[in-house]
């Protein structure tokens, strides 16, 4: 008979940060909300530090790395140490861990809303905060596959098999795009610039989705759904095709995002195909959860866990039949940039992450209280909320999605554009996005009830802290049958091999996509018009950043009979090649700006219409940008940026930093004495060193070199 080893499991970070997503959760959820009715009622924008720009990445932020990254930790921390029968490698670890992320998001919760941001999509944080992210995450890594080499379970069940793949590529992804050259503390510029920077964020950005909001929750279905149903996975062998494929191709989809744009056509096809494959191990994984339930349906309509569960993995499987067919180069002529994506998006946010968090709070809470849940029926009266709330979200955002691009594109029978003010297609959107705010609120409600459902299970159970268990350790357990019917149970039993393999897997995709665009250097012509921002310009463009001006404005024409009427000629690779950030957008809530410059718009217009938008564009939603007005230009870190974009490989002159700020000042001066002209019952107001001036500068930039040459001497 082989020795038995007790050992105890770690439940307290568990509750840890079980009680953080749950807080995290509803702050997140609140912000959406104001940014909902921020777009219904502009004055609900209420100053610098809380509007639309500056607190939408806070929401995105708060929901995927808050809300959803804490529960993930939650479950991969209280699952793990039971697949591995063992206690979580170190207390310590976990809970530097646990307060290391807390930190993060509190620096994100405060710098975001003041305008410290990178503008790339999911990775908005600037340099320091991302270095921290870093280590914390290797903390984890640590953790987890110190537990891993010290389980007593010698085979590894599938959830670990996700999480190791999304330990492995969350690394990878968020160290490659997260690049930057530091200019100030808290200032920073993408190494990469234009087609290669918006081809490396979107390889980031469609694989966050994948690696954070999609495999991890993958790994807690195959757990927590077996475990609340009280029945085995329906099909382990689907399982392990479902993981390879699934880890495999999902890496190559990112540029299905960029199609359309100047990225080069062979990299948009790419994408788009497997995108296209990338259905069949998707279904695969949602049917595996379903399926489990065979036999067990009745149980569903009881249980609320199974309810949030259920639901939780249909929307997943409606949002991966949906992404793939947007991928589809007609299907996404329609749907991007416009609400269409934004209904894609919370579908699989609210009905997937959402509600298999709620399912595994749910359950898991009881167990940890050795109780049962305090208010069955107000857990099932959450569930309805809830699932309203999801409906009364989408569907006008879908409605609204087909309005925009069906008004964008439509012509009269003269072969003129039938809506060429943009506002008309914003203003019939204004009820759909009252409809949004609504279930947005409906949804929240029922995550504050669930909160307070969870609170009270607590308060009736006893928590046990440490949870006693007993296993033989790993060398005193039997190899098992070697001619088991699966081959790939050998592998399960190496997890530094399949780590290996895995990290292949995830790599050979983004290498094939990514390196082309370094190496072949055809692959993004240049032109010659195209020069370097001029000192001004470059501060402007940082205060477009900072305002988050590009979550309703794109900078990408697109080679379409529509867009090139309304805007201008299409966008070319070359325009972009000292764009570091890109700012190509991927949300028309206003026009696109990529040909503003050469549209003939006064400096009075844009001074006026970024004081108060009701003034130039009667009806807009945009709010008011006034401290623009008065804030001063600082121009103090202008020539460490000229440097830092010089080591970028823009082609500043040598010693040109000396004479930045006399040059930005110069041009500041030229814009001023023309808009006192133009407005001359405001010329005590208009002074040079204000940053309306700066953003001017940028904005009348837009387009010009594409339009016509530039000389870059001439101009300095």
């Amino acid at each position: 008979m082989k020795p038995v080893e007790t050992f105890r499991y770690d439940n307290k970070v568990v509750r840890a940060f079980g009680i953080a997503s749950v807080i995290w959760g509803i702050v997140g959820m609140l912000v959406g909300v104001i940014i909902a009715l921020q777009l219904v009622m502009p004055a609900a924008n209420l100053g610098a530090f809380l509007s639309f720009g500056r607190i939408r990445p806070l929401h995105t932020n708060a929901v995927i790395f808050a809300f959803v990254g804490n529960a993930i930790f939650m479950g991969i921390y209280h699952s793990t140490q039971r697949l591995c029968k063992a206690r979580i490698f170190s207390t310590a670890l976990s809970w530097i861990h646990f307060w290391g992320w807390q930190l993060i998001i509190v620096l994100a919760a405060i710098s975001l809303p003041a305008g410290k941001t990178t503008s790339k999509e999911y990775a908005e944080l600037e340099w320091p905060i991302d270095i921290l992210i870093t280590l914390v995450w290797v903390v984890f890594a640590i953790n987890f596959f110190g537990t891993l080499w010290r389980r007593r379970e010698r085979h590894m069940y599938v959830a670990l098999w996700f999480y190791i793949a999304t330990i492995i590529t969350v690394a990878v992804l968020h160290i490659f795009n997260s690049l930057e050259a530091p200019v100030t503390a808290m200032k920073s510029y993408s190494v990469y610039a234009g087609v290669q920077d918006a081809l490396v964020q979107w390889w980031y950005g469609h694989n966050a989705v994948a690696f954070f909001l999609t495999t991890p929750y993958l790994g807690l279905m195959y757990y927590y759904l077996p475990k609340a149903a009280n029945r085995p996975v329906f099909s382990y062998r689907l399982s392990i095709i479902h993981f390879w494929a699934l880890i495999f191709i999902y890496i190559w989809a990112g540029p299905h995002h960029l199609i359309f744009t100047a990225l080069p056509d062979w990299a948009q096809s790419l994408g788009m195909v497997f995108s296209l494959m990338l259905l069949a191990p998707s279904w695969g994984g949602m049917l595996n959860g379903l399926l489990t339930l065979r036999g067990a349906w009745d149980k569903v309509r009881e249980e609320p866990v199974l309810k949030f569960l259920v639901v939780g993995i249909t929307a997943y499987g409606m949002a991966t039949f949906e992404g793939p067919m947007l991928s589809i180069k007609s299907v996404n002529a329609i749907s991007h940039y416009t609400d269409w994506t934004i209904a894609h998006v919370h579908t699989g946010a609210l009905g997937w992450n959402g509600f298999m968090t709620f399912g595994i709070l749910y359950w898991l809470v009881p167990q940890l209280y050795r109780t049962e849940i305090y208010n069955k029926k107000w857990a099932n009266l959450h569930f309805w909320i809830g699932f309203i709330g999801i409906l009364v979200y989408v569907v006008p955002m879908y409605w609204a999605g087909w309005t925009q691009s069906l008004m964008w594109k439509e012509f009269t029978e003269e072969g003129v554009l039938a809506y060429p003010n943009f506002l008309e297609t914003v203003t019939k959107l204004i009820p759909f996005y009252a409809l949004r705010a609504v279930g947005g609120m409906l949804f929240l409600a029922g995550t504050i009830l669930m909160a307070y459902n969870l609170w009270m299970t607590m308060k009736k159970g006893e928590f046990e802290e440490e949870t006693e268990a007993s296993a033989p350790a790993l060398r005193d357990t039997p190899l098992g049958d070697e001619s088991h019917h699966y081959r790939h149970r050998k592998l399960e039993r190496l997890p530094l091999i399949f780590t290996g393999l895995t990290t292949l897997a995830i790599l050979i995709g983004g290498l094939v996509e990514l390196i082309p665009l370094y190496l072949v250097k055809s692959n993004v012509p240049t032109l010659a018009s195209v020069t370097p921002y001029t000192p001004l310009e470059l501060e402007g463009r940082d205060i477009y950043i900072r305002e988050g001006c590009v979550s309703c404005h794109s900078q990408m024409v697109r080679p379409f009979r529509s867009e090139t009427a309304r805007y201008g000629d299409y966008s070319k690779p070359g325009e972009f090649i000292y764009d570091h950030p890109f700012l190509w957008g991927s949300k028309r809530t206003g026009p696109d700006l990529a040909r503003e410059g050469v549209i003939g718009r006064s400096h009075s217009w844009h001074y006026l219409h970024m004081g108060n938008p009701q003034t130039t564009s009667p009806g807009s939603i945009m709010p008011d940008y006034r401290w623009l007005l008065s804030n001063e230009l600082k121009l103090k870190s202008l020539p460490k940026k000229i440097t830092v974009m010089r080591k970028l490989g823009v082609p500043y002159p040598m010693y040109f930093e000396d004479i930045a700020k006399e040059k930005a000042m110069e041009q500041a001066e030229e814009i001023a004495s023309e808009l006192r002209t133009q407005l001359p019952d405001q010329v005590d107001q208009i002074d040079a060193d204000r940053e309306i001036i700066a953003l001017i500068a940028y904005l009348q930039r837009l387009g010009t070199d594409a339009m016509k040459e530039r000389p870059f001497e001439e101009e300095l």
